[in-house]
């Protein structure tokens, strides 16, 4: 088990959350990087150095990228994806908010196409639910849960077509877990089909704004 960690909180503001991501690199299947609901207008030194050192640890770096389910124009998309390449050496990218319906898959499949020309070696794309077959083909990694532990826990359930795909192409991301779950959480993950998870115990608005303790010690 490996744990897709995106933490949106600057460095200078917890930087022991970043201390502590940083020498638990070794145990993440990436890093989500987002100085600005993106790479923002100007290189921030705080993400430079913190990606910098992720890097050196052995992280592996995404950039974080708003495509708005579609509306968002693709030469904004691609010029985030330059900045993130060119301002924080990002390894690949972090496709947030993606289209998840039938009708939407082909324009997923150029925008992932697009990207990989860009040099994103590595492409996540995150529609926060199961999306209609065809997505978990494009990209290395499909986020397809994101939302409260209350929710995994109850009202979860997986298609049959999650089962054609290898664990390591599927990702759940869960927000509200009591910190002693944590562990529970990956393991669940791990039993639902998903071999990276992003268990953490904030709330919304903004869940990803601290670093779980618990998971620097969780259960690979």
């Amino acid at each position: 088990m490996s744990l897709l960690i995106p933490l949106y909180i600057h460095p200078a503001e917890d930087p022991g959350a970043w201390h502590r991501l940083i020498t638990a690199a070794d145990r993440t299947y990436g890093v989500v990087l987002n100085p600005a609901s993106g790479p923002g207008e100007v290189p921030d030194p705080g993400f430079t150095a913190a990606a910098g050192a992720l890097r050196a640890a052995g992280a592996r770096l995404l950039g974080y990228v708003d495509t708005d389910y579609g509306v968002r124009d693709l030469a904004e998309i691609t010029e985030d994806v330059r900045r993130h390449r060119e301002w924080y050496a990002a390894d690949g990218c972090f496709l947030d908010r993606v289209t998840a319906t039938p009708d939407g898959l082909a324009a997923c499949r150029r925008l992932v196409r697009t990207v990989r020309r860009l040099g994103a070696g590595t492409v996540v794309l995150n529609p926060g639910v199961h999306p209609a077959p065809g997505y978990a083909r494009l990209a290395d990694l499909t986020v397809t849960f994101e939302g409260h532990w209350s929710t995994y826990v109850s009202a979860f359930s997986r298609p049959a077509w999650t089962a054609r795909h290898p664990p390591e192409r599927l990702c759940h991301l869960v927000y509200g877990v009591p910190d002693a779950l944590v562990p529970l959480a990956v393991r669940t993950a791990h039993e639902r089909g998903a071999a990276v998870c992003g268990p953490v115990t904030g709330e919304p608005p903004n869940p990803w704004a601290r670093l779980t303790p618990a998971l620097t010690g969780a259960e690979r």
